[in-house]
């Protein structure tokens, strides 16, 4: 077999067949087939090296040249794979001496098999401590998930068959296991608790085995726990790892504020960003009621940043979980028989083993941020329901199930007094404007930083606004904070402009095309905002 380099020398001659002589037949055909391939040539300049004065020009046809590239890294692509193969085998036959000679040859250790384990999963699960002393000392990962399912959806989400999958799987990784059962997003320490070795679980909990970590199903080692030590080696652990995580997000904190963070994917809005982060601040520091959920009701016009600003606290607190933010369309719920949605239907009614959607998703995340999404256009019916769920932190479903939620975040969206909102916003800072104009310095900051909603203005126009349409005070005093969303500035516009114009220039390179936009094009583009629109 030719190694990688000599391969390459002989790609390389092969593909300047067109201007010097074969010695094999074959290669001529090859160089004819390239050469009269529909491909089009690249042309690559190169000089003598016994002259500079000579030159030559070498067609290297672009066919040959991909071919080569192809196959040499397809050859490196199946070293690499049988260098996996052989360090997954290594791992269950507890070959100490390969799994040493792999990690010298720069294999990595966190590779995974084609169905989705990694070498700690099968050292773990057959109990070979040797290797996994090897593997967790040269700093393995302990919180890796298994992407393996079961055989059937394994082999239907590879295109493979059942068969074929469930062999690999009690061949290659484990036979003592329920075929049936899934084992999607299972780490090593869940493997652990599953064979019932103390003694392996104790070895990843010392390596940074996170013991709080849930597998696909929502279960944590500790739900798989059949022994009272390892259960209470597991409890003692989470309790000490839920401290020092508390402490290093304490820590993270300090240096990098909640309005920090908001105000990087957030363009202006200082006085929503700042009214949200110091209620989720004082959440945090346990300053709160805790029999009560954190409400948020978020008032302004469409297109301004609320949703966003949601989802970008959903972000901060949940690090991009995705059912950690569930959202609802609230015009879906405009019917008084959709109260069913949320709760699920009642004994005898279609749909009462589904459940309810709302507390269906809050059993599977129980301090999610939820957002209800213009909810002027729900029902009344759902807004009694919400006062209910605003007000005791739970909620009943239509199965009698209680469902506890005190430590989620809602947050409603509604267009109510967006027109009286925008035109004071515009107000107050053609005031600001006005005041600062004598500046000669940034004045745009400083304009943000001082513009704030009156309490004269809450009490006199928004307050009778959202009385009249929700037609319940005690609706509204479940709502710890009303957060108002002014129109943009003249300088957060132009910043908008300059960002989404950033986007399509990214956009529109992908197809080879330079988009450029000058100051001046960004100043007249941001004149087409309407503040009442948004």
């Amino acid at each position: 077999m030719l190694g990688a380099q000599n391969l390459s020398i002989y790609l390389l001659r092969l593909i300047r067949g067109t201007r010097y002589g074969f010695r094999s037949s074959w290669e001529k055909n090859f160089a004819r087939r390239c050469k009269n391939s529909y491909v089009p040539a690249v042309h690559f300049r190169s000089f003598h090296q016994n002259s500079w004065k000579r030159a030559s020009f070498f067609s290297y046809n672009f066919a040959a040249i991909f071919g080569s590239t192809h196959i040499l890294l397809k050859c490196q692509n199946d070293i690499n794979s049988a260098k996996v193969k052989e360090l997954l085998d290594a791992s269950k036959l507890n070959d100490s001496n390969t799994i040493k000679r792999l990690i010298d040859e720069g294999v990595d250790i966190n590779s995974t098999h084609p169905l989705g384990w990694t070498s700690l999963h099968v050292a773990t699960i057959n109990k070979n401590k040797e290797v996994l002393r090897i593997l967790l000392k040269q700093k393995a990962d302990p919180n890796i998930g298994d992407q393996f399912t079961n055989a059937f959806e394994t082999a239907k989400r590879k295109n493979l068959h059942y068969l074929r999958v469930l062999m690999s799987r009690e061949d290659e990784f484990s036979n003592r296991l329920n075929n049936r059962a899934s084992f999607k997003g299972c780490t090593a320490l869940h493997y652990a608790v599953l064979v019932n070795d103390k003694d392996i679980v104790e070895m990843l909990l010392n390596a940074g085995a996170d013991p709080t970590l849930e597998n696909d199903l929502g279960h944590s080692p500790l739900a798989y726990a059949g022994s009272a030590p390892i259960k209470q080696l597991l409890e003692d652990s989470s309790k000490k790892f839920i401290n020092l995580k508390k402490k290093k997000e304490a820590e993270e904190r300090c240096r990098f504020p909640i309005e920090q963070r908001l105000k990087e994917n957030i363009v202006g809005q200082e006085g929503a960003i700042s009214a949200v982060a110091s209620a989720i601040r004082r959440k945090e520091n346990e300053w709160y009621d805790e029999d009560h959920p954190l409400v948020f009701l978020f008032l302004g016009s469409s297109g301004i940043g609320k949703t966003e600003l949601a989802k970008q606290i959903s972000k901060y607190l949940h690090k991009d979980a995705k059912r950690a933010f569930i959202r609802f369309d609230m015009s879906e719920y405009q019917e008084k028989h959709e109260v069913a949605k949320f709760i699920g239907s009642p004994p005898g009614y279609i749909g009462h083993d589904e459940g309810g959607q709302l507390t269906k998703k809050l059993q599977e995340s129980p301090n999610a941020v939820i957002l209800f999404d213009e909810i002027d256009k729900a029902h009344t019916d759902v807004l009694t329901i919400m006062l209910q769920l605003f007000d005791e932190g739970r909620l009943t479903d239509g199965k009698g199930k209680t469902v506890e939620c005190k430590d989620a975040i809602f947050i409603m969206t509604s267009n109510l007094a967006s027109d009286q909102i925008a035109d004071y916003g515009m107000q107050l800072r053609e005031e600001q404007r006005q005041r600062y104009q004598d500046k000669r310095k940034n004045e745009q900051n400083e304009i943000i930083e001082k513009v704030t909603v009156s309490k004269q203005f809450k009490d006199t126009v928004i307050k009778p606004i959202l009385k009249r349409h929700f037609k319940r005070d005690e609706f509204l005093g479940r709502i710890n904070e009303i957060v108002y969303f002014l129109p943009f500035s003249r300088s957060e516009l132009i910043k908008l402009v300059t960002k989404e114009l950033e986007f399509w220039a990214k956009k529109v390179s992908n197809y080879n095309f330079l988009l450029k936009c000058f100051f001046f094009c960004n100043s007249q583009l941001y004149l087409s905002f309407n503040p009442i629109i948004g």
